[in-house]
């Protein structure tokens, strides 16, 4: 495998802001930022425009961290500002590989920032090397950025439009010239995009949480395959050509990645995890004298389940708040050791007791693992898990953290052999059915491939070997 088929993607974070005025653009954008860390805690970029010049900066790290002694001062004053926090699944966990992408091209100073993955990027980059492209990193934002560049003749937005046809795979794009901000979602609808307002002011975000962390009121969501350009003459929308029949929404933002106070294409994702945990209680109940859930974003769901079966919610694991998410490490060695010190069983509530635990999801298995040992060590009678989502049987090639069977603990076990290989007393997930029934109130349709295999996009191309059952 050579190098650049061994560089992985993310998912990310975007936010930008277009204001009427001259003003600290990158405060705006920070606090959006924050609200979106849940995303990506390995690096954060923020590009602010100003005097038909855009500078930025960008480091390794959280947020707040990035964006100490001073650095987001040192920002200047402008009127759009764009920024991003990543994730990278695997490998180019480096500051050149941070966004957004900035550079000067035909379109002069112009600024990316990408939550996605392209399934083409190989291709897209080997046909633009060959007429003299030059690409200074391994992520596919800056083949996407450099693509929209050489197809514009000057005009950004005749850049986007044919270059957008050319993307296979995810994408919601926050875009940045000295006079514009421009945000593109895929013409699946793959990755969440939303748009809200501020007075005059207008915000582009992943998720509704981060136009409430500044203050913004939500506007509506970019359309599977739209593109938006806020200038000073206002709003304008243009739709891609020939979009698919159906969106294919990717169903593990509600399920794990988004943030639970958001709303996604019209459904909320509280209302939807709670809806799960009442699912899960209603079709795989056990008796049990507690349920819990694995905090934090198993927690509403863990309520819902309590709710509808009539055990007591009690708290079962305490967790270190200062510990990222672990599925969001980029490596298995900083998953398993976050987790040690990020969770502890709670021995006064589970000692002697038969416990539900409720997950989002079970990818590898590690961490299930070892929150069962931890409970049996604590004290626990039994252990019963309860997973709000069907069992991952197939990699996700869109943006998760999941690339190969290899990965999966559910490519080759079943319900009987996860509670096997887990330690647990049972193990029930909800059907794929049942799953698109919590997300009911959603005005799209959803890809469900790490679930069934049926992908939006074909993997015609796309590291096939890296698909196979190993």
């Amino acid at each position: 495998m050579d190098e650049f088929q061994s560089e992985i993607h993310e998912e990310c974070g975007v936010f930008g802001v277009y204001s009427q005025e001259n003003r600290k653009v990158a405060y705006t954008c920070y606090y959006g930022l924050y609200a979106l860390q849940h995303r990506g805690q390995e690096s954060a970029g923020i590009a602010v425009s100003y005097a038909d010049k855009i500078t930025y900066y960008k480091g390794m790290g959280l947020v707040p961290d990035v964006f100490s002694h001073g650095n987001l001062d040192k920002l200047p004053e402008g009127d759009i500002a764009i920024g991003h926090v990543r994730y990278s699944t695997t490998g180019a966990s480096q500051l050149l590989n941070a966004q957004p992408v900035v550079f000067t091209g035909k379109c002069g100073k112009m600024a990316l920032a990408h939550n996605g993955n392209l399934t083409n990027t190989r291709q897209l980059r080997d046909e633009m090397i060959k007429n003299n492209a030059v690409f200074q990193t391994t992520i596919d934002s800056e083949v996407m950025a450099v693509m929209i560049n050489s197809l514009s003749d000057g005009d950004i937005l005749e850049g986007v439009k044919k270059a957008c046809p050319k993307f296979k795979g995810s994408y919601a794009l926050v875009i940045m010239t000295t006079d514009k901000l421009i945000a593109v979602r895929d013409p699946h609808g793959i990755r969440p995009l939303c748009i809200g307002t501020d007075v005059d002011d207008y915000i582009v975000a992943s998720e509704t949480c981060a136009l409430d962390a500044v203050g913004a009121n939500y506007l509506r969501d970019v359309k599977p395959g739209e593109i938006v350009v806020i200038d000073s003459t206002g709003v304008h929308s243009y739709m891609m050509e020939n979009l698919p029949k159906k969106s294919s929404m990717c169903i593990f933002e509600y399920v794990y990645f988004a943030r639970h106070d958001s709303v996604l294409d019209g459904c909320s994702v509280y209302e939807a995890r709670k809806e799960a945990g009442k699912l899960l209680a209603r079709y795989y109940p056990v008796e049990a004298d507690l349920v819990s859930g694995v905090p934090d974003s198993a927690n509403v769901a863990a309520r819902g389940y309590a709710e509808e079966s009539g055990i007591p919610f009690v708290e079962a694991l305490a967790k270190n708040r200062y510990v990222g998410r672990t599925f969001i490490q980029p490596d298995q060695r900083q998953r398993e050791n976050s987790l040690n010190v990020k969770m502890n069983a709670l021995r006064a509530n589970i000692y002697g007791k038969r416990v539900i635990i409720i997950d989002d999801s079970i990818v590898r298995g590690t961490t299930m693992r070892k929150i069962v040992k931890m409970l049996r060590d604590a004290g626990a009678a039994e252990v019963h898990i309860r997973i709000c989502s069907p069992i991952i049987k197939h990699p996700c090639h869109l943006g998760i953290d999941i690339q190969t069977y290899s990965q999966l603990i559910g490519a080759y076990k079943d319900e009987d052999q996860i509670c096997e290989s887990l330690g647990a007393d049972s193990v029930r997930y909800l059907s794929i059915e049942q799953l698109v029934e919590t997300c009911k109130s959603a005005k799209v349709d959803f890809c469900l491939g790490c679930f069934n295999g049926k992908y939006p996009y074909p993997l015609d191309g796309y590291e096939a070997d890296k698909l196979k059952l190993e």
